[in-house]
């Protein structure tokens, strides 16, 4: 009875079209000609109508460019062209379902774990990568969380079959800098407790990298001469104590931040500060010391209860205006990176009385990001040469009713389908559906 069963629903899937297989979400590649555009470059201004080319995976026009022989056609029908959006800190592909440990991936045992790579971890079939990028947000950098180094982050396309397709050219060590304060409102430590192992972490934190400079002095004094013992955490901060590559330092109290711009200086290490809860309050000390700034959520709470309610809201702003090259995350745990939007336009709304105006909050979430992870040579901009990687939008992407029409990364036009589609679908749709009186 099983097997008959079995060959029953073989026959049905081999009788059903194409579409019905799953066709529909295969992602389409070639030469496409994005037509009758409005196209916010957000480097060279605004194009009211223009053409853009994708040719090879990358932009080959922008602007009166005729389009190429063959070229598939993608009229924007009055829509805009925007660069895909960057969410530059996210669990995504790292965790499931927040609430199943089992589907998480996000975490290692111990406290100093820089060799654990998040791109070998994120699932390129979560179900929150289509959710995400029908929102144009595609492009996003998955963090590990937990101890004090507690990984390498990554910055991946949300498209590709494996992480290594995916991957989009930056990885980074986290660095959850030590805390100076209490760990929260419901911290009721005594404050010699408090201020005791705030030393014990830093004594550690300085341990690792004197660890870390001494292997990196014997690797360059046996150039030549075979490979040293190997040392997973150490062979691991190599490129950072080299300035190779970027320290992702976690720090958000106030007092926190100084204490790691302090603990950085003379350092020679490429690093960006992340989180900066309260960098509104220290905003001079960060432009003083020339570092970029990933800062989110913006829709957050108050980090003191004698703060403003909108004081979260205004901190990118704040920031940018004394100098900060500021990017946006939402470092939501919960899976909605798809609302990185909505937190950009937040920031404008609560910002521009300090001039955090639109075109700020977009460069915060497209080409800040790309800079600050050095990846503007292919992402966060509208411009020849760079990468197809790119949204169309039926209004201000800023504005929850806006829809997004159609979603390009690094060339391939991909299918707007997502989980809740499926279910609208399925659910609003039905053929037959069901009349209201019953028959």
């Amino acid at each position: 009875m099983l097997m008959r069963s079995l060959l029953l629903t073989l026959a049905v899937l081999v009788a059903l079209p194409a579409s019905a297989q799953g066709a529909q979400y295969r992602a389409q590649t070639g030469t496409f000609a994005l037509t009758d555009c409005r196209i916010e470059t957000v480097t060279n201004g605004v194009i009211e109508r223009g053409t853009v080319v994708i040719e090879g995976g990358q932009i080959t026009a922008v602007g009166t460019a005729s389009a190429p022989a063959g070229a598939i056609a993608v009229p924007c029908a009055g829509g805009t062209v925007y660069p895909g959006m960057i969410d530059a800190g996210t669990r995504l592909g790292l965790v499931e379902v927040g609430s199943v440990e089992e589907t998480q991936d996000v975490d290692e045992v111990g406290d100093v774990t820089p060799q654990m790579r998040a791109l070998t971890a994120v699932n390129p079939s979560t179900i929150h990568v289509p959710i995400t990028r029908v929102s144009g947000v595609t492009t996003t950098l998955s963090v590990p969380e937990g101890a004090m180094m507690p990984g390498t982050a990554a910055l991946v396309n949300l498209h590709g079959y494996t992480p290594e397709q995916m991957a989009a050219g930056f990885e980074g060590v986290v660095l959850n800098f030590p805390l100076s304060g209490r760990r929260g409102r419901f911290d009721r430590r005594e404050q010699s407790a408090i201020d005791e192992a705030a030393k014990k972490a830093m004594e550690a934190l300085d341990e690792v990298w004197e660890q870390a400079l001494l292997y990196a002095r014997i690797d360059s004094a046996r150039a030549g001469r075979g490979a040293m013992p190997y040392q997973p955490e150490m062979a691991a901060l190599l490129p950072v104590v080299r300035g190779e590559q970027a320290l992702l330092v976690e720090a958000n109290a106030a007092a926190d931040i100084v204490k790691a711009i302090e603990w950085l200086d003379g350092k020679g290490v490429r690093a960006i500060l992340t989180g900066a809860a309260e960098g509104w309050r220290v905003a001079d000390r960060i432009a003083e010391a020339g570092l970029s700034v990933i800062t989110g959520p913006v829709t957050g709470l108050p980090t003191r209860a004698s703060d403003r309610y909108d004081r979260t809201y205004q901190n990118a702003a704040l920031m940018a205006q004394a100098g900060i090259r500021v990017a946006l995350r939402t470092d939501d745990r919960m899976q909605n990176y798809r609302n990185l939007p909505f937190h950009a336009g937040f920031a404008v709304a609560y910002g521009q009385e300090v001039g955090f105006d639109r075109q700020a909050a977009l460069e915060a979430i497209t080409i800040n990001p790309a800079r600050i992870l050095g990846v503007d040579d292919r992402l966060g901009s509208i411009e020849v040469g760079k990468s197809a990687t790119l949204f169309i939008a039926d209004g201000d992407p800023f504005e929850p009713a806006t829809q997004v029409t159609a979603v390009f990364i690094d060339g391939y036009q991909i299918p707007l389908v997502s989980r809740q589609t499926e279910l609208f679908d399925e659910y609003l749709r039905r053929d037959p559906g069901l009349s209201l009186d019953g028959e």
